[in-house]
């Protein structure tokens, strides 16, 4: 009987979660913890770290795991690479739900930054007025440079900013370009910085940066271990069912 494990966080998935509840697949999703209140799902639900690459095979050998989808965020390298070591060393199928990436269209102005801390170097210079939207993990790198004000949208509220100069949208996508239009506008926003995420969910900002020709500092993804790959909930349901 397929027994699978969902390592999950993400718009992609949820979509798998409901897809294999309706079909009655056994399955237990995996966030990793950093969000306060993560989105309830229909399938069974463990929290937190497994204990880098060798934790994830004890897991999977004491759960008695017979497939793994990583559909993680696309840049959650390190939990990609220990699934792909993880699954090596146990033999358990491995598949990969991934979301393509933004691609510039006409009149977007982007900058591309290989990762945070070219981004990071990027911002070196005079102060702006940067949207900052990298998710919580990332802000104590930007802390070196403090010469910008900073806006941020986080799903949870803040304990402690090492920016000392920001504003804090809290709020969960997905958003719409009016929205992010009357974000954006409202905080003088001179610079969008951005991951490479892909998807729907969050790229209203980078639609609404081209309408007023803001410019963006886009970080591109991390390059991951090879692994099969499927961009779509029915691909990855015909490879548990079809082996």
């Amino acid at each position: 009987m397929t027994n699978l494990l969902i390592l999950g966080g993400t718009t992609e998935a949820n979509a798998l979660a409901k897809a294999v509840a309706q079909l009655g697949i056994p399955a237990t999703y995996s966030y990793a913890g950093r969000v306060e209140n993560p989105r309830p799902q229909p399938v069974q639900v463990r929290v937190g770290g497994f204990g880098g690459a060798a934790g994830l095979a004890r897991y999977l050998s004491d759960s008695a795991v017979t497939h793994v989808v990583d559909a993680t965020h696309p840049f959650a390298a390190q939990m990609s690479g220990n699934a792909v070591a993880a699954c090596a060393e146990t033999g358990v199928p491995l598949a990969a739900l991934t979301r393509p990436e933004w691609a510039a269209q006409d009149g977007d102005r982007w900058q591309h930054a290989s990762d945070t801390a070219a981004a990071v170097a990027a911002l070196s210079g005079p102060a702006q007025r940067v949207f900052l939207a990298v998710g919580r993990m990332h802000l104590e790198d930007f802390a070196a440079q403090p010469q910008h004000h900073y806006l941020l949208r986080l799903v949870d509220e803040p304990d402690m900013l090492p920016l000392p100069n920001c504003d804090v949208v809290v709020s969960r996508g997905p958003f719409t370009v009016e929205e992010d239009l009357a974000l954006i506008m409202r905080h003088e926003t001179q610079l969008v910085v951005s991951k490479n995420a892909g998807g729907t969910g969050a790229r209203a900002k980078l639609d609404a940066a081209r309408a007023l020709g803001v410019p963006v500092l886009m970080i591109d993804r991390p390059t991951l271990p090879k692994r099969v790959e499927f961009s779509g909930v029915t691909q990855v349901l015909d490879w548990l069912t079809h082996p």
